[in-house]
């Protein structure tokens, strides 16, 4: 009688840190007509905002920058991503390119805060 293995259950384990946009985003692979393996990372998708937990809002102002807005607000200067995924843009540079706009700076996902309001 054998036993399973419970570390069977455990997904394989990401080649990016947890704190990269990457960051699970399963790797696959495309095989060209020689037979020569590529691997790529399937499509990133982006979160919803009501899964986002908003941590604070911001009003750009003259020489914000995404990167410098995560350092403040995150800690991070790379965490940048996660504010252009709470705030509905295309380009990153978007987000600070408008003195006076507000954008929200969110917790990354999964983690609990209070909600919305």
């Amino acid at each position: 009688m054998t036993a399973d293995n419970p570390f069977d259950a455990l997904p394989a384990p990401s080649p990016y840190p947890l704190t990269s946009r990457y960051y699970g985003v399963p790797v696959a692979v495309h095989t060209e007509p020689d037979g020569r393996q590529v691997p790529y990372l399937r499509r990133r998708l982006l979160p919803g905002p009501d899964g986002l937990t908003p941590l604070a809002e911001h009003t750009v102002g003259a020489g914000d920058r995404p990167d410098l807005l995560a350092q403040r607000y995150l800690g991070s200067a790379d965490q940048w991503w996660r504010i252009a995924d709470a705030n509905p843009v295309l380009d990153p540079r978007e987000l600070t390119a408008t003195p006076g706009r507000r954008i929200t700076v969110a917790l990354p996902g999964a983690v609990p805060g209070v909600g919305r309001a």
